[in-house]
């Protein structure tokens, strides 16, 4: 297991100096910050495929097609945030170890919900993606003076945002909430 300075040290470039208008400081304390998040996506990802394999009942069709169009998203957004770990002059992180070991999104491995608890699993992750990003996107502008970076993690709350909303509306009139 690599210590959390090893990993620090791994995810920024050595070989091309990155001049972008951000200081290397900045760079490199938002590139750990976009590979938190990238763990989180993943993991994310990840649960909302699994759900999508192992949902039943009697709205599995529907519910089977509405979490491939969620994890379909994620995977976008996942890609997103490891490109833009790589415009910042960093390494972004890619195993399902690193990925597990960093993420704040809990699995539940060899359990199976049933579809009401999953959407409601993801719904709630969701939410805490979201209010991490919110406070990411306050950082990039307030601390770390990077604008476009502020930009990005708000992008990502609005696609959060829209995939909590259809999740929360999958939810209401049951007793979930």
């Amino acid at each position: 297991m690599a210590s959390k300075s090893s990993t620090e040290t791994a995810i920024m470039e050595k070989d091309v100096r990155t001049d972008i208008g951000v200081k290397d400081d900045a760079r490199k304390k938002l590139v750990e910050i976009l590979n938190m998040r990238l763990c989180d996506e993943y993991v994310l990802y990840t649960k909302t495929r699994n759900f999508h394999w192992n949902v039943i009942g009697p709205r599995f069709s529907r519910l089977h097609e509405f979490f491939e169009e969620q994890y379909e998203i994620l995977d976008e957004i996942v890609d997103e945030v490891a490109e833009r770990a790589r415009q910042l002059g960093g390494k972004s992180l890619g195993t399902l170890e690193e990925f597990a070991r960093h993420s704040s999104i809990n699995e539940h491995p060899g359990q199976y919900p049933d579809a009401q608890t999953m959407i409601s699993n993801l719904l709630k992750d969701h939410e805490t993606i979201i209010k991490t990003l919110r406070k990411n996107a306050d950082e990039a502008e307030e601390q770390y003076e990077d604008m476009a970076t502020n930009d990005f993690f708000l992008e990502a709350v609005q696609k959060h945002e829209k995939m909590a909303w259809m999740l929360r509306a999958h939810l209401e009139g049951s007793d979930a909430l």
